[in-house]
């Protein structure tokens, strides 16, 4: 059994293309695409796999689409524990404008899944042989998919001694933090929402993670804060790193990198503060990747020694 399961109930394929200039109407002469696998916790499976970790991947395939997501998923060598669906997988889109720089993100909400399929995925998590020490759940949630979903993966993999991650959004975020995970990562947008008021602050972003640890949706809480770093927050110990130095080329796929980080190091033992050097590491190493490109084993390392991490508070026991 691999060490760490991710489930992403939304998968698609990815095309980047390359386009000198975008203007309606006119037919914009793109470059060759360029096709990855993703999804919240496919993009998690992958960074995991490229750090050394046992990963395998549950998700729903259907169609032509969802029979090259799996060619797509199983060529960089991880395990896929695939469920059909009735409908195509999805695509997105991306689009850089070579002119400006700008970049174009086409994001499909997915086809309606029936309540057979998306329970046939939670079916192939609590019928796995043994337990992996990590499940992830991560990504968006396609319409027929109850707002709860991502609360009943937790909730299983909890039941089979397994340690929780939690990377989503929207209407199926508070249901799963109701139940309570080990680790969630929102970025700064994410927390503000949650929290009904501007976090123009370290120290307002600290307390609304510890909100969330004090009332037990989280153990810990890691947030990206873009250009200005990332906090970890635990009951008793805060961390802040430092952005780093380096070239944005494209932010897709930070946060998944970022997560696949973490629980890799995680998942190797490797203390909290350790993992989320790992995470910052590799969260900046995917912005340096172009297009749906996700972070490199290589850049990874090569940032690993960069990343300043300092402890802003600790809390006497």
């Amino acid at each position: 059994m691999p060490d760490i399961v991710t489930l992403t109930i939304n998968p698609s394929v990815d095309i980047f293309v390359n386009v000198e200039h975008v203007e309606p109407t006119a037919k914009l002469r793109c470059s060759s695409p360029k096709r990855d696998p993703g999804g919240g916790g496919i993009n998690v499976a992958r960074v995991a796999h490229r750090l050394g970790s046992d990963v395998a991947a549950i998700y729903p395939v259907g169609g032509a689409l969802g029979k090259l997501l799996q060619r797509l998923v199983e060529r960089e060598g991880i395990d896929s524990i695939v469920t059909p669906s009735h409908v195509e997988t999805r695509e997105n889109f991306t689009a850089y404008e070579t002119d400006s720089g700008n970049q174009f993100r086409f994001v499909l909400p997915g086809s309606k899944l029936h309540r057979a399929e998306w329970e046939a995925c939670l079916e192939r998590l609590v019928s796995l042989p043994s337990k992996p020490k990590f499940v992830v759940a991560s990504g968006s949630v396609p319409p027929g998919v109850p707002d709860d979903f991502f609360a009943r993966v937790v909730k299983a993999a909890k039941q089979m001694g397994a340690q929780t991650v939690v990377d989503t959004s929207g209407s199926s975020l508070s249901a799963v933090l109701d139940e309570g995970v080990m680790l969630f990562k929102p970025n700064l947008n994410e927390l503000s929402e949650m929290a009904g008021a501007t976090l123009d602050s370290d120290d307002a972003c600290i307390a609304a993670c510890r909100k969330l640890i004090v009332s037990g949706r989280a153990e810990a809480v890691a947030l990206t804060l873009g250009e200005k770093g990332a906090l970890l927050v635990t009951a008793r110990r805060v961390w802040k790193a430092k952005p780093l130095d380096i070239e944005m080329v494209s932010a897709v796929g930070a946060g998944d990198s970022f997560v696949g980080g973490m629980v890799s190091a995680l998942a190797a033992g490797k203390p909290m503060e350790d993992a989320f050097r790992m995470g910052v590491a590799a969260g900046s190493a995917a912005v340096m990747s172009p297009g749906t490109e996700l972070c490199s084993e290589a850049d990874v390392k090569r940032l690993l020694p960069q990343v300043e991490i300092g402890e802003i508070e600790k809390v006497p026991v």
